[in-house]
């Protein structure tokens, strides 16, 4: 695995390396608020490859918690209605015995007294 990772890293510093070669055009970049100097469209290009990724990565992030966090309340609601189905069962289940089994003789003396 870490060959492979570094194969990859290896394949990315080439691909940029050989951008800002290619592109070496001197251009000159206006944001909305701020002016950048003049720069090589192939670093221009590498910059907003780079923020491009940066920026979908923190997005997924975001969306895949939000996915967690929904399958595990999702999970906790089907636990809960499990835990309170068998309780349920067992407070029947208690109400039955109870109604069966008959009641002790001084039960019914102190109740009439």
């Amino acid at each position: 695995m870490r060959i492979l990772s570094l194969l990859l890293m290896v394949l990315v510093f080439g691909y940029c390396l050989a951008l800002v070669l290619q592109n070496n055009t001197m251009t000159h970049v206006d944001l909305l608020f701020a002016q950048v100097p003049t720069m090589p469209l192939g670093v221009l290009l590498i910059i907003t490859m780079a923020l491009g990724v940066l920026l979908g990565l923190l997005v997924g992030v975001q969306v895949f918690k939000v996915f967690q966090k929904t399958w595990e309340i999702n999970r906790l609601r089907k636990e809960l209605d499990l835990v309170r189905s068998k309780h349920i069962k067992a407070v029947e289940a208690a109400a039955n015995a109870k109604a069966i089994a008959p009641l002790p003789p001084n039960i019914n003396q102190s109740t009439t007294q």
